[in-house]
Protein backbone atom coordinates (compact mmCIF):
# COMPACT_ATOMS: atom_id res chain seq x y z
CA UNK A 1 0.00 0.00 0.00
CA UNK A 2 1.12 3.63 -0.71
CA UNK A 3 -0.31 6.20 0.66
CA UNK A 4 -1.74 9.49 -1.36
CA UNK A 5 -1.73 12.65 -0.92
CA UNK A 6 -3.04 15.59 -2.17
CA UNK A 7 -3.04 20.11 -1.49
CA UNK A 8 -5.33 20.36 1.56
CA UNK A 9 -8.59 21.91 -0.76
CA UNK A 10 -6.75 25.22 -2.65
CA UNK A 11 -3.80 25.23 -0.02
CA UNK A 12 -0.52 24.21 -1.23
CA UNK A 13 0.11 22.37 1.66
CA UNK A 14 0.05 18.20 0.88
CA UNK A 15 -1.82 15.88 3.16
CA UNK A 16 -2.22 12.28 3.40
CA UNK A 17 -5.90 11.37 2.52
CA UNK A 18 -6.25 9.62 5.81
CA UNK A 19 -5.64 11.57 8.80
CA UNK A 20 -5.06 10.09 12.63
CA UNK A 21 -7.76 11.49 14.46
CA UNK A 22 -7.05 11.67 18.53
CA UNK A 23 -10.25 11.22 20.11
CA UNK A 24 -9.20 7.95 21.39
CA UNK A 25 -12.62 6.83 22.44
CA UNK A 26 -11.55 3.32 23.37
CA UNK A 27 -8.16 4.12 24.40
CA UNK A 28 -7.08 4.65 28.03
CA UNK A 29 -2.97 4.10 27.93
CA UNK A 30 -1.21 6.86 26.63
CA UNK A 31 1.93 4.73 25.91
CA UNK A 32 -0.52 2.93 23.54
CA UNK A 33 -1.89 5.39 22.26
CA UNK A 34 1.80 7.40 21.46
CA UNK A 35 2.40 3.59 19.84
CA UNK A 36 -0.76 4.46 17.33
CA UNK A 37 0.71 7.68 16.45
CA UNK A 38 3.88 6.01 15.66
CA UNK A 39 1.96 3.46 13.45
CA UNK A 40 0.16 6.06 12.19
CA UNK A 41 3.45 7.83 10.90
CA UNK A 42 4.91 4.55 9.54
CA UNK A 43 2.09 3.86 7.36
CA UNK A 44 2.88 7.26 5.54
CA UNK A 45 0.20 9.39 7.72
CA UNK A 46 1.28 12.76 8.18
CA UNK A 47 -1.75 14.67 8.89
CA UNK A 48 -2.82 14.27 13.36
CA UNK A 49 -6.17 15.59 14.21
CA UNK A 50 -6.44 16.79 17.86
CA UNK A 51 -8.39 19.04 20.02
CA UNK A 52 -8.34 20.70 22.87
CA UNK A 53 -11.14 18.63 24.68
CA UNK A 54 -10.01 15.46 23.47
CA UNK A 55 -8.56 12.59 26.04
CA UNK A 56 -8.37 9.11 26.93
CA UNK A 57 -11.54 7.24 27.02
CA UNK A 58 -13.97 10.25 28.37
CA UNK A 59 -12.45 12.75 26.51
CA UNK A 60 -14.46 15.60 28.66
CA UNK A 61 -12.72 14.14 31.78
CA UNK A 62 -9.01 13.71 30.74
CA UNK A 63 -9.52 16.71 28.35
CA UNK A 64 -5.87 17.43 26.88
CA UNK A 65 -4.34 14.89 27.45
CA UNK A 66 -4.64 13.45 23.36
CA UNK A 67 -2.59 17.22 22.97
CA UNK A 68 0.06 15.62 25.36
CA UNK A 69 0.71 11.98 23.88
CA UNK A 70 0.47 14.15 20.54
CA UNK A 71 3.47 16.05 22.31
CA UNK A 72 5.47 13.46 22.62
CA UNK A 73 5.15 12.01 19.50
CA UNK A 74 6.02 15.49 17.63
CA UNK A 75 9.55 15.80 19.56
CA UNK A 76 10.59 12.90 16.97
CA UNK A 77 8.77 14.03 14.20
CA UNK A 78 7.61 17.73 14.23
CA UNK A 79 9.05 18.80 10.86
CA UNK A 80 7.52 15.73 9.30
CA UNK A 81 3.61 16.58 10.68
CA UNK A 82 0.91 18.05 9.44
CA UNK A 83 -0.97 19.39 12.90
CA UNK A 84 -4.40 20.86 13.61
CA UNK A 85 -6.19 21.30 17.03
CA UNK A 86 -9.52 22.69 18.16
CA UNK A 87 -11.19 25.17 20.20
CA UNK A 88 -15.17 26.32 20.87
CA UNK A 89 -15.88 23.24 23.01
CA UNK A 90 -16.76 23.90 26.74
CA UNK A 91 -12.97 22.99 28.59
CA UNK A 92 -14.67 24.00 32.34
CA UNK A 93 -17.84 25.18 34.24
CA UNK A 94 -16.57 29.18 33.78
CA UNK A 95 -18.78 31.69 31.76
CA UNK A 96 -15.15 31.68 29.26
CA UNK A 97 -14.61 28.24 29.41
CA UNK A 98 -15.91 27.37 25.96
CA UNK A 99 -17.31 29.48 22.71
CA UNK A 100 -14.98 31.51 20.36
CA UNK A 101 -14.29 34.36 22.11
CA UNK A 102 -10.85 36.56 21.25
CA UNK A 103 -10.66 35.59 25.16
CA UNK A 104 -11.33 31.91 24.85
CA UNK A 105 -9.62 31.63 21.70
CA UNK A 106 -6.11 33.08 22.85
CA UNK A 107 -6.02 31.56 25.95
CA UNK A 108 -6.88 28.24 24.56
CA UNK A 109 -4.04 28.18 21.63
CA UNK A 110 -1.72 29.12 24.23
CA UNK A 111 -2.39 26.62 26.35
CA UNK A 112 -3.06 23.71 23.10
CA UNK A 113 0.92 24.81 22.17
CA UNK A 114 1.59 23.99 25.75
CA UNK A 115 0.49 21.12 25.90
CA UNK A 116 2.15 20.01 22.30
CA UNK A 117 5.44 21.72 23.28
CA UNK A 118 5.62 23.05 20.30
CA UNK A 119 5.78 27.16 19.00
CA UNK A 120 3.07 26.53 16.54
CA UNK A 121 0.23 24.40 15.31
CA UNK A 122 -0.42 23.85 11.20
CA UNK A 123 -4.05 24.54 11.37
CA UNK A 124 -6.22 25.53 14.02
CA UNK A 125 -9.98 25.09 13.66
CA UNK A 126 -13.28 26.17 14.82
CA UNK A 127 -14.80 22.87 16.80
CA UNK A 128 -18.63 24.57 15.86
CA UNK A 129 -20.24 27.89 15.52
CA UNK A 130 -20.59 30.62 17.97
CA UNK A 131 -24.04 32.16 17.57
CA UNK A 132 -23.27 34.77 20.39
CA UNK A 133 -19.63 36.23 19.58
CA UNK A 134 -19.89 38.22 16.86
CA UNK A 135 -18.25 36.53 13.77
CA UNK A 136 -15.84 38.95 13.32
CA UNK A 137 -14.87 39.28 17.01
CA UNK A 138 -14.11 35.35 16.15
CA UNK A 139 -12.19 35.58 13.00
CA UNK A 140 -9.83 38.33 13.63
CA UNK A 141 -8.87 36.99 16.51
CA UNK A 142 -8.43 33.85 14.07
CA UNK A 143 -5.94 35.89 11.84
CA UNK A 144 -4.19 37.32 14.39
CA UNK A 145 -2.94 34.07 15.50
CA UNK A 146 -1.76 33.63 11.84
CA UNK A 147 -0.05 36.58 12.01
CA UNK A 148 1.53 36.10 15.32
CA UNK A 149 3.16 32.28 13.84
CA UNK A 150 1.25 30.54 16.43
CA UNK A 151 -0.86 28.66 13.46
CA UNK A 152 -0.38 28.78 9.69
CA UNK A 153 -3.58 28.03 8.98
CA UNK A 154 -7.18 28.28 10.31
CA UNK A 155 -10.31 26.21 9.77
CA UNK A 156 -13.96 25.37 11.36
CA UNK A 157 -15.62 22.29 11.77
CA UNK A 158 -19.76 21.51 12.18
CA UNK A 159 -20.61 24.41 10.39
CA UNK A 160 -23.33 25.06 8.02
CA UNK A 161 -22.50 26.25 4.30
CA UNK A 162 -23.75 29.39 4.93
CA UNK A 163 -21.99 29.58 7.93
CA UNK A 164 -18.64 28.58 6.43
CA UNK A 165 -19.43 31.34 3.23
CA UNK A 166 -20.38 33.96 5.64
CA UNK A 167 -17.43 33.33 7.10
CA UNK A 168 -15.29 33.35 3.77
CA UNK A 169 -17.21 36.62 2.69
CA UNK A 170 -15.83 38.14 6.67
CA UNK A 171 -12.65 37.42 6.14
CA UNK A 172 -12.51 38.88 2.62
CA UNK A 173 -14.02 42.08 3.07
CA UNK A 174 -12.26 42.85 6.39
CA UNK A 175 -8.77 41.23 4.32
CA UNK A 176 -8.58 38.64 7.14
CA UNK A 177 -6.54 35.08 6.43
CA UNK A 178 -9.13 32.96 4.74
CA UNK A 179 -10.30 29.06 6.56
CA UNK A 180 -8.78 26.79 4.05
CA UNK A 181 -11.04 23.83 5.29
CA UNK A 182 -13.93 22.57 6.76
CA UNK A 183 -14.32 19.28 9.36
CA UNK A 184 -17.78 17.54 9.19
CA UNK A 185 -19.40 14.18 9.77
CA UNK A 186 -19.86 12.31 6.20
CA UNK A 187 -20.77 8.69 5.34
CA UNK A 188 -22.95 6.44 3.98
CA UNK A 189 -25.49 6.94 6.75
CA UNK A 190 -25.22 10.88 6.87
CA UNK A 191 -25.01 12.28 3.64
CA UNK A 192 -26.07 15.79 4.77
CA UNK A 193 -22.61 17.07 3.01
CA UNK A 194 -23.93 16.90 -0.42
CA UNK A 195 -26.98 19.07 -0.15
CA UNK A 196 -25.39 22.48 0.46
CA UNK A 197 -21.52 22.07 1.41
CA UNK A 198 -20.30 20.03 -1.66
CA UNK A 199 -21.87 22.61 -4.33
CA UNK A 200 -19.71 25.47 -1.61
CA UNK A 201 -17.28 23.58 -1.95
CA UNK A 202 -17.11 23.52 -6.00
CA UNK A 203 -17.88 27.03 -5.89
CA UNK A 204 -15.02 28.62 -3.05
CA UNK A 205 -12.45 25.67 -3.25
CA UNK A 206 -12.14 24.98 0.45
CA UNK A 207 -10.69 21.42 1.78
CA UNK A 208 -13.03 19.04 3.22
CA UNK A 209 -11.60 16.93 6.10
CA UNK A 210 -14.42 14.48 7.23
CA UNK A 211 -15.23 12.72 10.44
CA UNK A 212 -16.87 9.44 11.07
CA UNK A 213 -16.82 7.80 8.22
CA UNK A 214 -17.98 4.14 9.85
CA UNK A 215 -20.99 6.03 11.29
CA UNK A 216 -19.50 5.75 14.83
CA UNK A 217 -18.40 1.94 14.30
CA UNK A 218 -21.81 0.84 12.54
CA UNK A 219 -19.88 0.10 9.30
CA UNK A 220 -17.23 -1.20 10.85
CA UNK A 221 -18.36 -4.72 9.88
CA UNK A 222 -18.21 -5.91 13.74
CA UNK A 223 -22.00 -5.66 13.79
CA UNK A 224 -24.38 -7.90 11.51
CA UNK A 225 -27.72 -7.32 10.86
CA UNK A 226 -30.23 -9.55 12.34
CA UNK A 227 -27.32 -10.25 15.71
CA UNK A 228 -26.85 -8.61 18.56
CA UNK A 229 -24.21 -6.52 19.46
CA UNK A 230 -20.57 -8.08 20.36
CA UNK A 231 -20.33 -8.09 24.06
CA UNK A 232 -17.75 -5.45 25.09
CA UNK A 233 -18.20 -3.56 21.61
CA UNK A 234 -19.24 0.19 21.52
CA UNK A 235 -22.74 -0.80 20.89
CA UNK A 236 -22.89 -3.76 23.32
CA UNK A 237 -21.98 -1.97 26.22
CA UNK A 238 -22.47 1.85 26.40
CA UNK A 239 -24.62 2.33 22.78
CA UNK A 240 -26.51 -0.79 23.69
CA UNK A 241 -30.07 1.10 24.12
CA UNK A 242 -29.49 2.79 21.13
CA UNK A 243 -28.41 -0.60 19.08
CA UNK A 244 -31.38 -1.31 17.46
CA UNK A 245 -32.75 1.98 15.98
CA UNK A 246 -29.52 2.64 14.65
CA UNK A 247 -29.43 -0.95 12.70
CA UNK A 248 -32.36 -0.40 11.00
CA UNK A 249 -33.91 -1.65 7.38
CA UNK A 250 -31.41 1.27 5.50
CA UNK A 251 -27.96 0.15 7.49
CA UNK A 252 -29.04 -3.19 7.33
CA UNK A 253 -29.45 -2.90 3.43
CA UNK A 254 -26.19 -0.66 3.00
CA UNK A 255 -24.27 -3.34 4.93
CA UNK A 256 -25.52 -5.84 2.48
CA UNK A 257 -23.97 -3.79 -0.39
CA UNK A 258 -20.97 -2.62 1.58
CA UNK A 259 -20.28 -6.89 2.20
CA UNK A 260 -20.61 -7.48 -1.70
CA UNK A 261 -18.07 -4.81 -2.70
CA UNK A 262 -16.02 -5.58 -0.14
CA UNK A 263 -15.62 -9.05 -1.03
CA UNK A 264 -15.09 -8.54 -4.59
CA UNK A 265 -11.75 -6.80 -4.22
CA UNK A 266 -10.89 -8.58 -1.28
CA UNK A 267 -11.59 -5.73 1.44
CA UNK A 268 -13.10 -5.06 4.80
CA UNK A 269 -16.13 -3.37 5.07
CA UNK A 270 -14.54 -0.38 7.01
CA UNK A 271 -11.90 -0.06 4.17
CA UNK A 272 -14.54 -0.11 1.55
CA UNK A 273 -16.92 2.67 3.52
CA UNK A 274 -14.09 4.75 3.76
CA UNK A 275 -12.97 4.11 0.55
CA UNK A 276 -16.38 5.62 -0.58
CA UNK A 277 -16.20 8.59 1.09
CA UNK A 278 -12.65 9.19 -0.25
CA UNK A 279 -14.10 8.76 -3.99
CA UNK A 280 -16.16 11.99 -3.44
CA UNK A 281 -14.02 15.04 -5.22
CA UNK A 282 -15.17 17.48 -2.97
CA UNK A 283 -13.32 15.49 -0.14
CA UNK A 284 -9.67 15.99 0.57
CA UNK A 285 -9.27 13.65 3.51
CA UNK A 286 -11.55 11.29 5.83
CA UNK A 287 -10.62 11.08 9.59
CA UNK A 288 -9.45 7.19 10.49
CA UNK A 289 -10.09 6.89 13.98
CA UNK A 290 -8.06 4.05 14.90
CA UNK A 291 -7.32 4.12 18.79
CA UNK A 292 -4.51 0.84 18.11
CA UNK A 293 -1.96 0.37 15.91
CA UNK A 294 -3.45 -2.86 14.65
CA UNK A 295 -6.90 -0.87 13.62
CA UNK A 296 -4.63 1.65 11.73
CA UNK A 297 -3.10 -1.26 10.05
CA UNK A 298 -6.74 -2.16 8.69
CA UNK A 299 -7.69 1.12 8.46
CA UNK A 300 -4.67 1.72 5.96
CA UNK A 301 -6.09 -0.56 3.43
CA UNK A 302 -8.92 1.99 2.44
CA UNK A 303 -6.59 3.97 0.30
CA UNK A 304 -4.58 2.76 -2.76
CA UNK A 305 -7.44 1.54 -4.74
CA UNK A 306 -11.00 2.55 -6.12
CA UNK A 307 -14.28 1.38 -5.69
CA UNK A 308 -15.97 1.04 -9.51
CA UNK A 309 -18.17 3.79 -10.54
CA UNK A 310 -20.89 0.74 -10.97
CA UNK A 311 -20.13 -0.04 -6.99
CA UNK A 312 -20.10 3.36 -6.25
CA UNK A 313 -23.33 4.02 -7.52
CA UNK A 314 -24.92 0.61 -6.22
CA UNK A 315 -23.82 2.42 -2.44
CA UNK A 316 -25.47 5.53 -3.61
CA UNK A 317 -28.63 3.82 -4.37
CA UNK A 318 -28.59 2.14 -1.07
CA UNK A 319 -27.71 4.90 1.16
CA UNK A 320 -30.12 7.72 -1.01
CA UNK A 321 -31.66 9.90 1.43
CA UNK A 322 -29.24 9.04 4.51
CA UNK A 323 -29.51 12.38 6.86
CA UNK A 324 -28.44 10.69 10.17
CA UNK A 325 -26.07 12.60 12.63
CA UNK A 326 -24.26 10.06 15.18
CA UNK A 327 -21.84 11.22 17.83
Amino acid sequence: MTMEYVNFGKAGVKVSRLALGLGFRGQTDADEGERAIERAIELGINFIDCANVYGLGDDRVEAGTSEQILGRALKRHRDDLFISSKVFSPIGDGPNDRGASRYHIMREIDRTLGRLDTDHIDVYILHGFDDVTPLDETLRAMDDLVTAGKTRYIGVSNYQAWQVVKSLWTQDVNGLDPLICIQNPYNLLNRDLELEMFPAVQSHGFGVMTYSPLAVGLLSGAYVPGESAPAGSLYGTVRASSFNSHMDAKTRAVLDVLHDVATAHGKTVAQTATNWVLSHPEVSVAITGGDTAEHLDDNIGAVGWSITDVERGRLDDVSYGARRVLD
